[in-house]
């Protein structure tokens, strides 16, 4: 089950039996009032310290989000992915909630990248989210993360979870989408609002793995949401969830990239330690 995504220069394989890929999340004005307010302005310039950055610290596909209030992605998603694409050889994951931007941007990616394969972040169970971007799938060969929610919201239940995963996947494969390139995120909420809600991102994950067997993506961050020392409290959940069968999460690779290493590692993903111990020497190196 490989999810191959390719730039102009580079490829990434995403699978269960290759070590976990990470996808960079900090080309995302959420939460970011500096980035919101360049874009807000038209200026990418922390877009392209925010991408070389997020590749130094070992990112392998880097996430493109322009979406901020007052923003033209339509206009400015296609500029942001063009000058990520210049500025590394990483493959991109082209965010929006607008489907304009989204074909706006993935034209900019073809153009630079005619045997390229991006990832479209993101397609879910609603039906009209499913005939808006599904078939932009199709037409640009790309590959898409799923969502597992649909028009009723996020599902309570890993089984509810589980459903629309499936439903998604059956969709794409109508429309002659391999399964292996539809990535799913059955979605993390905080488990300071709901002491559950990480035994159920769990719970859904390790179904997904086990019915459909499709490589699998989660913004982990969300479980730490108003809790303090956050930073501790993703590390283990993200452990927990690449046991389970995540691996390529949607994450800040400076702050977790050691501890995804560390997982890899202890589940024999990690020949030797040898990626575990470049990427010591490596930080030590930074700080002689």
């Amino acid at each position: 089950m490989d999810t191959i995504l390719k730039s102009a220069k580079k490829t990434v394989v995403i699978s269960p039996e290759k070590p976990t890929a990470l996808i960079g999340e900090r080309i995302n004005p959420t939460g970011k009032k500096r980035l919101a307010a360049a874009l807000c302005e038209g200026n990418l310039d922390i877009v392209r310290k925010e991408a070389l950055a997020q590749v130094d610290a070992g990112a392998d596909v880097l996430d493109v989000n322009v979406g901020a209030a007052g923003v033209d992605e339509v206009d400015l998603l296609p500029k942001a992915v063009r000058l990520v694409m210049e500025t590394v050889d990483s493959p991109v994951c082209i965010d929006s909630a607008d489907v304009d931007a989204l074909r706006a941007a993935l034209d900019v990616h073809r153009e630079m990248a005619p045997d390229g394969k991006p990832l479209i972040n993101s397609v879910n169970g609603e039906e009209e989210r499913l005939s808006a971007v599904l078939p932009l799938v199709v037409e640009y060969k790309a590959a898409v993360i799923g969502l597992a929610m649909d028009d009723d919201g996020i599902p309570s239940t890993s089984e509810d979870r589980l459903a629309v995963a499936r439903k998604i996947v059956e969709r794409a494969e109508g429309l002659g989408i391999p399964r292996e390139d539809v990535v799913i995120d059955c979605l993390a909420l905080t488990v300071g609002a709901d002491s559950q809600a990480g035994l159920v991102s769990l719970g859904a994950i390790q179904m997904v793995r086990a019915e459909l067997g499709v490589n699998m993506t989660l913004g982990a961050s969300n479980v730490s949401f108003g809790l303090p020392e956050r930073e501790v409290i993703n590390w283990a959940f993200l452990a927990m969830a690449i046991q389970n069968g995540v691996n390529c999460p949607i994450v800040d690779a400076a702050k977790v990239r050691q501890a995804i290493l560390a997982a890899d590692m202890l589940l024999g993903r990690d020949d030797y330690a040898m990626r575990y111990i470049q990427a010591y020497k490596k930080r030590q190196k930074s700080k002689a």
